[in-house]
């Protein structure tokens, strides 16, 4: 892997690349990017982040988990004072405990907890870090899906297909600029999603490229409870239901479209199944509520001429009908996103250029916009020999019911019964649905712990706190996930005295078990980060990249970001 200047000051993380300033051997500031044309602020808290006095400085364990040893907590996590220890006697008692656990109840009482975006590098991914070493232990409960969309990952595989595919290949914002006329969005599309993607982003183009649609005269209508779900230079019409009513104006729209005879009938009989039925209850026929523009102004409050006159617009105009994901984060989150597909369907404009429907603009910045060409190399997680896994947003239901059954997906699924949990470069108290539901279900576990770089309130809630780097911290190469650039990351400060990156973590713990062989395979970071980036490098060969395009990327870098 490239080596640039030790003192470059490149960053590059989930939300955009930056150019930091050091001083006295700390980071003083990270300021834009002269490439990004609308670089995010987040970058503004790294310095602080690095150097304020919430960061988790030493191993820490909590008082009574040390005085007491494992178990339940009654409600002593989130409270109850640490105890900061050397970094030996941390290891060997996680290590102790962790032989304990698999003994006695078995790797299926683990719990590999960890979501969440942690590190955009491609080597210190710390669910990647985790997850290989807790499969090289004999494996872990993990879960499945995510918090942004999950509901979409499970519906929309039965109705039209793998969500994820959808989401790479949705429709490109500068192709509605060329052919599309309206853009009716639920939920909005709003600029402060835009500015991360999960992997990392360079260039932050949405913006630009919305106001492009703006200035070719796409009219965009903003249907959500924010106006500042769509940015105001849009000049979008703003249309604002009450909150979770979207489904209820979705219907009173093709309410006026079905007693109008604007839906297209030739593409819903030649492209869908079920019609019939939808069709039926949106006119009353199976409950004996007609769902008109009247009854949808009555759930939502927004007005039924302006429901009617709109459904009118959508069908006689090139229209894209936009969901956010958020929409989807409530009970009968999948709703929203069925009738939005059914709506499309309706006005027979999907597959049009510019047309159609789009579920999940700005859950990623880069959705719309572009992706990457091809994986880059990753650090192997190995084989999970435990089949038990949970959705992920229920860790709070399986904490504080284990054995219970519950339906998932069509499936009668069981509730793992968890001793240990770990969470490595997630946060649950950041983006769980009910926080004092989560703090109840924090205390039942036997032991829980956590890597964290500061004092979160998901590390309040461990009874073991190993402190990590930070990406600014040590050297990787970010490549984001659906953004088409490869940077490698300099080591720009070295973290504080006590404070370890995972893999030194993770292999000084596999030492302890005997499965140090299996963990490092005889690697160092720096072998691994080489053997990654020469990965990267082979299958940008394969998909037309050059060696030479490599070697232009990290000359460019080098002499952007010297020391000068």
């Amino acid at each position: 892997m490239p080596k640039l200047p030790a003192k470059s000051g490149l960053t590059a993380n989930h939300w955009g690349i930056g150019i930091a300033t050091v001083r006295d051997g700390r980071i003083e500031n990270v300021g834009a990017h002269s490439e990004d044309p609308d670089p995010s602020l987040i970058n503004d808290n790294i310095a602080a982040g690095l150097s304020g006095k919430a960061r988790v400085l030493k191993p820490a364990i909590r008082k009574g988990w040390l005085e007491n040893g494992p178990g339940p907590s009654g409600d002593s996590r989130g409270r109850e004072p640490f105890v900061e220890v050397s970094w030996d006697r941390a290891l060997d008692l996680l290590a102790g405990d962790l032989n304990r656990v698999c003994e006695v109840y078995g790797n299926g009482s683990i719990f590999g907890g960890s979501y969440g975006w942690g590190s955009a590098g491609r080597f210190h991914h710390p669910q990647s870090q985790l997850k290989r070493f807790l499969n090289t232990i004999g494996g872990f409960v993990s879960s499945k899906g995510n918090y942004s969309y999950n509901a979409a990952l499970v519906l929309m595989p039965h109705i039209v297909g793998d969500f994820r595919d959808h989401v790479n290949r949705a429709t490109r914002f500068s192709m509605i600029a060329r052919h599309g006329q309206l853009v009716v969005s639920f939920g909005g599309l709003a600029r402060r999603a835009f500015q991360v993607t999960d992997g990392g982003i360079t260039q932050h183009r949405a913006t630009d490229e919305l106001k492009a649609c703006r200035d070719a005269g796409v009219k965009f209508v903003n249907i959500s409870p924010l106006r500042s779900d769509i940015d105001a230079p849009l000049d979008a019409e703003w249309l604002p239901p009450r909150p979770g009513t979207d489904v209820a104006v979705m219907m009173g729209l093709a309410h006026t479209l079905l007693i109008e005879g604007l839906h297209d009938t030739a593409f819903l009989d030649r492209y869908t199944v079920g019609f019939e039925a939808l069709e039926a209850y949106i006119l009353g026929q199976t409950d004996g509520v007609a769902k008109d523009a009247i009854w949808a102004a009555e759930q939502s409050g927004v007005s039924a001429d302006r429901i009617k006159s709109l459904a009118r617009e959508m069908a006689g105009t090139r229209t894209m009908i936009t969901c956010a994901a958020g929409l989807q984060r409530a009970d009968w989150g999948e709703q929203p996103l069925w009738m939005c597909v059914a709506l499309a369907a309706m006005i027979g404009q999907i597959g049009l250029p510019g047309g159609g429907y789009t579920i999940g603009y700005a859950a990623n910045g880069s959705t719309g916009i572009t992706e990457r060409l091809f994986r880059p190399g990753v650090l192997p997680q190995g084989k999970n020999p435990i089949s038990d896994y949970i959705p992920v947003a229920m860790s709070a239901d399986m904490l504080l019911h284990p054995g219970e059954t519950y339906q998932y997906n069509g499936a009668d699924l069981t509730f793992p019964d968890i001793r240990l949990m770990w969470w490595a470069g997630g946060n649950p108290f950041h983006h769980h649905q009910d926080l004092n539901r989560l703090h109840r279900a924090f205390q039942c576990p036997e032991t829980n712990v956590v890597n964290e770089i500061n004092w979160t309130q998901t590390a309040r809630h461990a009874d073991i706190v190993l402190p990590v780097a930070a990406p600014e911290e040590r050297r990787d190469f970010v490549s984001g996930r659906r953004d088409n650039y490869l940077l490698p990351t300099p080591q720009i400060v070295p973290p504080p005295e006590h404070v370890k990156t995972e893999f030194e973590i993770f292999s000084a713990l596999s030492k302890r078990l005997g499965t140090d062989a299996q963990f490092t395979e005889g690697k160092s970071e720096e072998d691994w980060l080489n053997e990654l980036w020469e990965t990267t490098r082979s299958t940008a060969k394969k998909h037309g990249i050059t060696e030479d395009d490599l070697g232009q990327i990290i000359a460019y870098l080098a002499n952007e970001f010297s020391d000068g």
